[in-house]
C-alpha cells in the first residue's frame, strides 16, 4: 500500500495546520483513500525556526524547486500566498505533472483559468476550496452539491475582517479608525488593511463564486468594489434607527444570460440571516432554482479552518488517484460572459443628503426622484445639531436602476438648496421572509 508524499509550500500558519492535520488524523485518511499520506517535503525561510510541528530537518528546505522537481512529491500544496511568483512555481509543478491544492484566492481570481487549463493538459487536479470562506466547503457545494441546480445568486459575507470591525461599529457605537486599530491588534487585520477593508479581498472571493455558480469567466474586473473605509458612526446609527444592519456584502446574480457580480457596504433588515452573521464569521446565501435557498456559515479563516479544506482537497485528489481519474472532472464555461448595464442592475437605495433648511427643499429634492420614477420607501428629517440652517434627510428608496440613482445623485450634487450628499449604501433582503 503506497503512501501518497505530499511537497507543501510554505509553513506558516495554514501549512502548520495542514501538517498537524495529516499527522493526527492519520488514520482518517488512510481510511478514506486506502493508503497514508506522508509529508515529503516543507518549502519554509528559516530551517531552523522554532515551529508548533514536528518535522525532521531533512524535510525542510529553502529552495522551491527542491519540492516540485521531488519526483517522489504526488501532490504540491501551496500556502505561501503572493501572486506573479506562485504563479510560476505552480505551472511549473503542474508541467511536472503533480496535482496542486492552493489555498491561494488571489492566485486564482486573477490567474485560475490559467491554472485550470494548464491542469487540464496535463491531467492533473487543481482544487482550491480554502481560497473562499476558510472552513466552509462552499466551492465543493457549488460544484457538486448543487451541480444539478442553475444557481440564480450567491449573496453573502465572505471578508471576516471587515464583518468584525462593522460588527463592533454597530455593536459599540465605535468609530471606524478605533475599532480598525483594535482589529490590528487583535491579529483580524493586516498591518497594511487595504485589500480587506476596501474591498479587493471579498471582489477576488466573489469572482471565483461567480465563475464556478454561473459557469461563466468572470474576472476580478468584472466586480464593482466598494470598501468600508468612508462608513461613519452616523450611517450605522442611521441605518439602525431605520431597522437595518449594514454588512460588506458580496453579490453575484444572474438575470436571464447576464449578470452582475459587487461587493459594496449594505443595509440589511435585522431579521436577515446574514445580519446575524458576527464578527470574523462568513456566510453565503445560495439561491437555487430547484433548492431555493441555501445558507452556508461558519468560520472564514484562521488556521484549523482553512487547514481544513485544504486536506478535504488532499482527500479528493488521492480518491482520483486511486480510480485514476486525475485531470478528468474540468468542464469549460458553458456560457459566454455577459455582464449586465448599469441600467439593468437594480437595488433598493439609502441616502443621507444634507440640505438647507428652508421652505421648498424638500418638494425640489423629491421632484429629482419622481423625474426619474424613483419613489420613496422610508424618510427621515432631521436638525442637525451645531447646523441651524441645515437639515439632514435620510431616504431609503423602493427599487430603482443604477443608471437611474446614478443620474438622481449628479442633480442632487448640482441642486443649490443641496449643501452635501453625505453617503449612499445599497439595501437588500427587504423582500426576504
Amino acid at each position: 500500500m503506497k503512501a501518497i508524499r505530499v511537497g507543501l509550500l510554505g509553513l506558516g500558519t495554514v501549512g502548520s495546520g495542514v501538517v498537524k492535520i495529516i499527522q493526527d488524523h492519520q488514520d482518517k485518511l488512510t481510511h478514506q483513500v486506502g493508503c497514508p499520506v506522508t509529508i515529503q517535503k516543507v518549502l519554509v525561510k528559516d530551517k531552523d525556526k522554532k515551529r508548533d510541528v514536528e518535522l525532521s530537518k531533512d524535510v525542510l528546505t529553502t529552495e522551491a524547486y527542491d519540492v516540485i522537481q521531488d519526483p517522489e512529491v504526488d501532490v504540491i500544496i501551496e500556502v505561501i500566498g503572493g501572486i506573479e511568483e506562485t504563479r510560476r512555481y505552480l505551472l511549473d509543478a503542474l508541467q511536472a505533472k503533480k496535482h496542486v491544492v492552493t489555498a491561494n484566492k488571489d492566485l486564482i481570481a486573477l490567474y485560475g483559468s490559467e491554472l485550470t487549463a494548464a491542469a487540464k493538459e496535463n491531467g492533473c487536479d487543481l482544487y482550491f476550496e480554502a481560497s473562499v470562506a476558510g472552513g466552509i466547503p462552499i466551492l465543493r457545494s457549488l460544484e457538486d452539491g448543487l451541480a444539478s441546480d442553475r444557481i440564480t445568486k450567491m449573496m453573502g459575507i465572505v471578508n471576516g475582517t471587515t464583518n468584525f470591525i462593522l460588527t463592533k461599529m454597530n455593536k459599540e457605537n465605535a468609530p471606524y479608525d478605533e475599532v480598525l486599530k483594535e482589529a490590528q491588534e487583535l491579529g483580524f487585520a493586516e498591518a497594511d488593511p487595504t485589500a480587506d477593508v476596501e474591498g479587493l479581498d471579498a471582489a477576488r472571493k466573489m469572482a471565483i463564486l461567480a465563475r464556478l455558480g454561473f459557469s461563466m469567466n468572470v474576472d476580478l474586473d468584472d466586480v464593482k468594489v466598494k470598501g468600508i473605509s468612508q462608513v461613519s458612526d452616523e450611517d450605522i446609527n442611521f441605518s439602525k434607527r431605520l431597522g437595518y444592519t449594514m454588512k460588506l456584502i458580496g453579490i453575484a446574480q444572474r438575470d436571464g444570460q447576464k449578470v452582475e457580480v459587487s461587493v459594496q457596504p449594505t443595509l440589511l433588515p435585522e431579521h436577515h440571516p446574514l445580519s446575524s452573521v458576527h464578527n470574523e464569521f462568513n456566510a453565503v446565501y445560495v439561491y437555487g432554482e430547484a433548492v431555493g435557498e441555501t445558507m452556508f456559515y461558519g468560520p472564514g479563516a484562521g488556521s484549523m479552518p482553512t487547514a481544513t479544506a485544504v486536506v478535504s482537497d488532499l482527500v479528493s485528489v488521492m480518491k482520483n488517484m486511486r480510480l485514476g481519474v486525475n485531470g478528468s472532472s474540468f468542464v469549460d464555461p458553458q456560457f459566454e460572459k455577459k455582464i449586465k448595464a448599469p441600467s439593468e442592475i437594480f437595488a433598493q437605495q439609502f441616502l443621507r443628503i444634507h440640505v438647507k433648511d428652508q421652505v421648498g427643499s424638500f418638494s425640489k429634492i423629491t421632484s429629482i426622484f419622481s423625474e426619474r420614477g424613483v419613489s420613496f420607501e422610508k424618510i427621515l428629517q432631521l436638525p442637525i445639531k451645531g447646523h441651524d440652517d441645515l437639515a439632514e434627510i435620510v431616504i431609503v428608496t423602493h427599487h430603482t436602476s443604477e443608471e437611474d440613482f446614478t443620474d438622481i445623485l449628479q442633480k442632487l450634487n448640482d441642486l443649490e438648496v443641496v449643501h452635501q450628499v453625505k453617503s449612499t449604501y445599497r439595501v437588500e433582503g427587504n423582500g426576504w421572509s
